[in-house]
């Protein structure tokens, strides 16, 4: 099933295509990563779905609704947390958590949802005077109430210190076992490699890439590196290397050696490729390729 689809969806300001033609779907239980720099469309896209923003043509729907057209109905099933979320300054986190509970027409316990963000011991204070981390998990809480079956998290990480951001990937794993869709929106792409089933990348408007990681790191042709060190250099290791299928870039430093491997290339090939060579290995190292590496890959390849 379809939690989000989109069909063409486009938004121009005048002149300015800010999203061009966006397609995607994204399916029941998953975690799904929305990825761009500055300007690629994201902020204006998670505003068509939640309707703040109408599309210039294209069609999105969340659970079968039509955003614009059944907007209502696809709140009350939506959680949301906006990257700049506002509170009432005046009233206290217990206030804005009854809120959510109330427009959203669901039952569920306020202390629950506070105890669960970390604020309930703050649940009387007033929110003009929460941090801006403490703000975050408020706004966290009000889009969790209910149970919905999509989470539309949008920066969700921001103005939070590392527990806090590791508590919200708890969170995250903990919706999608409940068999929640989380639709994770960040530029901190740490964050995103760590809890995201599958990516978009999204540059000036367009959808220029949608994937897993893994299937992401064998489109743009990434590489690992790999450094073994051995107890001896036997004289055929070159050699023997070199007949595994993807080992690129050779090098031997003293008792080290350094290789280059496309990223589908096991490291168990290489490992009894040494050993059947006669070496024995003490250590290895290896650099994987980080989901920042790939971003950066996609966004500064042409248009």
């Amino acid at each position: 099933m379809s939690v989000i689809s989109t069909e063409g969806l486009s938004k121009c300001y005048g002149d300015v295509v800010a999203l061009d033609d966006l397609n995607i779907d994204v399916g029941e239980g998953e975690i799904f990563g929305f990825l761009g720099p500055n300007g690629s469309g994201k902020s204006t896209a998670i505003n068509i779905l939640f309707d703040l923003v109408r599309p210039s043509k294209g069609k999105a729907e969340i659970l079968g609704y039509d955003c614009q057209l059944d907007s209502v109905e696809v709140k009350k099933r939506t959680g949301f947390l906006p990257e700049r979320c506002g509170v009432y300054s005046r009233l206290s986190g217990r206030k804005h958590i009854e809120f959510a509970i109330n427009s959203k027409d669901v039952d569920d316990d306020p202390e629950r949802v506070m105890k669960r963000v970390g604020i309930l011991d703050a649940a009387e204070r007033k929110a003009g005077g929460y941090s801006k981390g403490m703000k975050k998990r408020l706004c966290l809480g009000m889009a969790l109430t209910g149970s919905p079956e999509l989470i539309i998290l949008d920066e969700p990480t921001s103005g939070l210190d590392p527990n806090g951001a590791l508590e919200v990937r708890n969170i995250v794993f903990e919706e999608r076992d409940r068999g929640a869709t989380v639709f994770f929106s960040s530029h901190i792409l740490d964050q995103v490699q760590r809890v995201c089933d599958r990516v978009a990348i999204l540059k000036s408007g367009s959808l220029i890439a949608i994937d897993t990681i893994e299937g992401l790191r064998r489109e743009v042709g990434s590489k690992s590196g790999l450094k073994l060190m051995l107890k001896e250099i036997p004289p055929n290791l070159e050699k023997a290397l070199s007949r595994v299928d993807g080992v690129e870039n050779i090098g031997v430093e003293g008792k080290n050696v350094h290789l280059t491997l496309r990223y589908e290339v096991s490291k168990n090939k290489v490992l009894e490729a040494v050993k059947e060579a006669g070496a024995d290995v003490i250590d290895f190292e290896t650099k994987e390729v980080t989901l920042e590496d790939l971003f950066a890959s996609y966004i500064s390849g042409g248009d």
